[in-house]
Parts: C-alpha cells; structure tokens; sequence
C-alpha cells in the first residue's frame, strides 16, 4: 500500500480543514510520541493530533481517507507490541482528551467512558460505588481503557474473571470514512447480527477509533487473602497449577515468577518484602476473594495442601492490606525491572495451563541452543508465561538475526501445546512476521478481507497484524 507523504501542502490543508484541531509538528513531540515501551522501537510520526471530539476524529479520518495519509490510534503508550507506533509515519492520533468517566449506573452495574481514562483511575471509581471493574494488566496504574480494548487486556485477575472483552457490551466507534456507529447494546444479552463489539476489541485499533466504551461491572468482592509461595523447583511450581484447579478452587490471581524475575526487582524497587534463599528457583503468587471468610480460609488450606505435595518450600501470607500492596508492587515492576537490568525481548505466549512447566523446559532448552538467556513470569493460572529474552553478551548478528529463528520455535511450541503467540500483548508491529505458525493462509485472507472491508485505503494503523499487507 502507498501513502501520500504529509509533507507541507499536505500539512496546510490539513490546518485549513480542521483549523480548530490541536496539532503538534515540533521534533520533540514527534519523538515522543514515536515510542512505546517495546523494546527500543521509534518511529515518529509526521504530526500530532490531539483531538477533543469524536466529531474531530471523524473529519480527520475523512481527511486522512481522502487524501490516503496514514493514521495511527494511540493510548498512553504502554503497549509492548508496538501495536500503537506510526511505522507508516502520517498522523499519530492520541487520546489523551478523551478522559472522562461519562457514567456509573449502580442501578444496571454498568459504566459509560471514554477510551482515555487510565485503568486503575476507573476501577477505584467503580470501587468508591460498591462495584468491580476486573481486568487490571500490570501497566494499570498508566495505561489508557482504550489501549486495554484495543488489545483485549488481561492481567492477574483474568484467571478468575476474564480479560477485557468479557466485560465490554457496546462501542462507539469512528471507522475510517468517518462514520460514526455504535456497536452493539446496553444489554446483556445480544443476538443481533454480527457481533461488532468483539471484532473491535483485540483489533489493535485496525478497524476503528473507539470513542465510548460501555463495561459491565460486578459487586466488589469484600475479603482477599494473598500468599506467596516459594520453590526449589520451577517446573513443580508451574506443575502444581493445574492441580489447584482440579481440586476446584479458582484463585482471583495466580502469577508465577522465576528467580531472577524476583531477584532484578528487589533491586529495582529496592523496599522488597521478600528475602530471597539461595535455593529458590521460582514463587507462586495466589490470591483468593469473595465474600465469605470461612470459604476463602477453607480454600488457602486445600491451596497449602496441594503446593506441599509438588514440593513446596515457605509460603509467606499478607495479613494486611500494606502487606498485600508490597507484594503486588513486586509482581507488577517486574517488566520495568527486567528492562531496566537488559535490552530485552518480550514474547507474551500462553498454552493450556497443564501445559506450562512444559513450555517452561522449552523455552529454557531453546534458549540454551540460541544462547541466550531468559527470565520468565506471567499469569501461570491461565497459561500466559512472559518471555523475556535478554541481550547480554549476544552478538548483534546473533541478536538481530538468528534470534529470529529462537522465538520462531518458541511459538511453535506453544502451537504445538494448544497455544498461540499471544496471550494479552496483541500482535502489532514486532509478532507479525510469526503469525503464519498460528493461521492457515486461508484463515488469514479472511482476516484481511475483514481489515479491506472497514479500511479499504487501509490508512488506519498500517503496518500491523498481518506479515505481508501494511494495512
């Protein structure tokens, strides 16, 4: 696909057709906003559009169609699949304005907001009303609504609760032309038609610019009980994760991190709780909500029971809420500490969760093959194990090069095992190239058809998803 370059006819037409649009052209903005937190990508766009209206969006998507200048959607840039940088250059078009909660209906357990209101910021809002908006990715505390839907967000409590798309029930939407549409409805039920919510959610902003969102929420559960758990084995740690579902106990979290995981944030965050023994390979993290205390107890000594049979060393509860905090605060900087320690790549697989100390071997034994080195974490209760692959000593040819081939067969594993190559990050800009190890050429000319149909100039966020059509 070719684009028109924006250059400075393009850039005084487009000031004259939306004279009223905030707009930034200075080099330090560009840069800014050409980076995300993966990796060290940057490609920064021609301009910078700040608008405030979905009306605004629409006649700058009509603009950017008609004239076929590219048009890149993005968050807070938090994302770790470059699934929000221009490659393409053109327009980026940030959300940052559109920040308001709109509506918290106690009455239908349901809220209306737009897509730049940060995660944390909403959930405590929901909280404040009696209500529980779960999905909550490690970012949440900076990352935008917006980029959750446009990835289908996970996070811890996913393991109980679902990832994003489970709680989204209608969308407004500006599509590439400029219409605007919603979506779906405010029901709980909905059988009419194709189901236009869920196509968006995950689409990585390929299809449309979300304006408003409508999440259904849920009672916040009253009482959490967190335990940490030590092993000399992390491989018997990931083991045991099945067998704590077996039993019929569903944790609200369940997340696994492997030595060094732990090792490089006690020293980033430097006020850690935990005090690490020589011998300890990996920690589970479990917590348990609801709202009867009896049965959460009940449940932490069937959990003891089971993690002492895969061998299982200290297991440390967090009485208070502080207690709690400093452990989540560990669990949530490991992605910062890890990048902050190494130029790193992260591969965000997920198989079965049976099958999780089997990708645990792998990756391990691939990367003894590839030498590199890998520090492993994630969200074992679902299967969704985070690889993150370090530089090191590697070689640049080695790094840029045969590395390729490492994470290729990392992926096929994870195929192999019932999985795919990613849980939670989406695909965007740096999985693309692999995603011919998880759809037939056939299933991926029907996703392509799908991204024509909505974008057929395929202006809006090219270069993502797709190996070989930059639309």
């Amino acid at each position: 696909m070719r684009f028109n370059p924006l250059d400075s006819v393009q850039i005084n037409s487009l000031k004259a057709h939306l004279p009223n649009l905030e707009v930034h052209f200075d080099e330090q903005t560009k840069l800014d906003y050409g980076h995300d937190y993966t990796e060290d990508l940057s490609f920064p766009p021609d301009v910078v559009a700040k608008p405030k209206t979905a009306e605004e969006i629409s006649d700058l998507l009509k603009w950017c169609n008609k004239n076929k200048i590219p048009i890149t959607p993005r968050g807070a840039g938090t994302g770790l699949s470059g699934a929000a940088l221009a490659v393409e250059r053109g327009v980026c078009l940030s959300m940052e304005y559109f920040n308001k909660i709109i509506q918290i209906d106690k009455a239908n357990l349901q809220a209306t907001v737009e897509p730049g209101v940060i995660n944390q910021v909403f959930h405590d809002a929901c909280k404040n009303e009696g209500l529980f908006y779960p999905p909550d990715p490690s970012s949440w505390g900076s990352s935008f609504l917006g980029g959750n839907l446009a990835l289908n967000a996970g996070g811890p409590k996913a393991v109980k609760y679902g990832v994003t798309n489970a709680y989204v029930l209608n969308l407004e939407v500006v599509l590439p032309n400029g219409e605007i549409i919603w979506t779906g409805a405010n029901t709980l039920k909905n059988s009419t038609g194709y189901n236009l919510t869920q196509l968006m959610v995950g689409s990585e902003g390929t299809l449309g610019v979300i304006t408003k969102a409508v999440f259904r929420l849920l009672p916040y559960p009253k009482l959490k009980m967190l335990m940490l758990v030590s092993f000399k084995s992390a491989e018997k740690a990931c083991e045991s994760v099945s067998s704590i579902f077996q039993a019929g106990i569903t944790p609200s979290s369940l997340e696994f991190m492997e030595r060094d995981a732990i090792a490089y944030t006690q020293h980033f965050v430097k006020d850690s709780p935990i005090n690490l023994k020589p011998d300890t390979e990996a920690h589970l993290l479990i917590e348990v909500d609801g709202n009867e205390q009896d049965k959460l107890f009940n449940d932490c000594e069937k959990i003891n029971e089971i993690l002492e049979e895969f061998g299982a060393d200290e297991i440390l509860f967090a009485e208070t809420e502080k207690e709690q905090a400093a452990l989540w605060k560990l669990r949530r900087r490991v992605g910062e500490a890890v990048k902050s320690h190494s130029i790193y790549k992260e591969e965000d697989t997920v198989v079965p969760r049976a099958s999780l100390a089997t990708l645990l071997r792998g990756v391990k034994e691939i990367g003894g093959r590839y030498g590199f080195k890998s520090v492993c974490y994630g969200h074992a209760g679902d299967g969704n194990l985070h690889v993150n692959i370090l530089k090191g000593d590697l070689s640049e040819e080695a790094w840029n090069v045969s590395l390729k081939e490492g994470i290729r067969e990392i992926f096929q594993l994870c195929v192999k095992l019932g999985g795919t190559l990613s849980g939670e990050h989406g695909v965007g800009w740096v999985q693309k190239e692999y995603l011919d190890i998880v759809f037939s050429p056939a299933a991926i000319e029907i996703q392509k058809a799908v991204k024509a149909a909505f974008d057929p100039n395929g202006i809006l966020n090219p270069g993502k998803i797709f190996p070989d059509l930059k639309n």
